[in-house]
């Protein structure tokens, strides 16, 4: 199944401006997600292999090669060895895209071939942003021309620090625009807005402009995806759709590490949107590193021991 695009709404101030939030109440719901459900055996396994489809396999590196990029993607399309695998009973497991930079695109779309896996791109001067609009914009047109199934634009923090929510909403429906039919995912740097009515406010501007995500974090700020955060976003977008009728999804990045984690955030998605934010196509995870410790736990799963680090393929 998949869901139509967010075709966004004229600019509602009125929609968010009266947002307050009980940081209190909010931590201590964050608090409680990691030990709500205790998933053992099978269950666990499947919850992995599930956050497994929705991982943006993710290189993002001054030093990127077309090589880095084709492992990359041999990972992505192959993410948990074979015997692993068939041991579970599960084909065709592939990560939800892969996310390189604007140049690397053009690589890895020839690395995927027909694989089905979709190509994200950073775009709009990633990670701080602060480039002329008229740059970032041509940024998108090249990752776009380049194949890019999916853009990962960030928004200007100023625009959310000054309250100047008609600008943020005109750059980013530019953006959008310029990404053509390729989805788009907002970038919000939640670690540079200071507080979680910003967070929230600067959610509602992004979904009204047309994102069809919106993410948390490049994951190069200081403090990126915390569950606290993740909650603020998840809760807009289900008032976002109350008001719109339009589902948006959610893509929490940097941070994630564990299979733990991978786990505490699926719960979230449940628990706060619903069991159709558990599908690739309103639900990712940015990550580098996460990978590996899920097959690990996944291999400890099959065979009764934790395998040694070398035995896994680098993603």
């Amino acid at each position: 199944m998949s869901v139509r695009r967010n075709p966004g709404t004229d600019l509602r101030p009125d929609w968010f401006e009266g947002i307050r939030i009980n940081t209190p109440a909010v931590e201590r719901r964050a608090a409680t997600l990691p030990v709500r459900r205790s998933l053992k055996k099978d269950w666990q396994a499947a919850w992995l292999l599930n956050a497994v489809r929705c991982i943006d396999l993710t290189t993002l590196a001054g030093d990127d090669t077309d090589d880095r990029v084709a492992r990359l993607c041999a990972k992505a399309m192959q993410p948990v060895a074979p015997d692993l695998l068939k041991e579970l009973g599960v084909e065709g497991l592939t990560t939800g895209a892969v996310c390189v930079y604007p140049t690397m695109v053009a690589a890895a779309k020839r690395a995927l071939g027909n694989s089905g896996v979709p190509v994200a791109s950073v775009a709009t001067g990633f990670p701080a942003g602060l480039m002329p609009l008229d740059l970032r914009l041509a940024e998108i047109r090249y990752a776009v021309d380049q194949g890019a199934d999916e853009i990962d634009i960030v928004i200007t923090r100023a625009h959310v620090l000054q309250g100047n929510w008609a600008a943020l909403y005109d750059e980013i429906s530019a953006m959008r625009e310029a990404c053509g039919s390729s989805r788009m995912k907002a970038i919000l740097a939640t670690g540079d807005l200071k507080s979680f009515e910003n967070v929230a406010k600067a959610s509602h501007v992004a979904m009204q402009a047309g994102s069809d995500w919106i993410k948390t974090s490049t994951g190069k700020e200081g403090v990126n995806a915390t569950l606290p955060v993740s909650l603020i976003m998840c809760r807009a977008i289900r008032d976002y759709q109350t008001q719109s009728g339009n589902a948006v999804g959610f893509k929490p990045a940097g941070g994630l590490r564990t299979a733990k984690d991978a786990i505490s955030w699926q719960v979230l998605m449940k628990e706060e949107l619903g069991t159709d934010w558990l599908r690739p196509d309103l639900f990712r995870i940015g990550a580098s590193s996460l990978l590996g410790d899920i097959e690990r736990q996944i291999s400890h799963h099959v065979t009764g021991r934790y395998a040694s680090a070398h035995r896994q393929a680098i993603a």
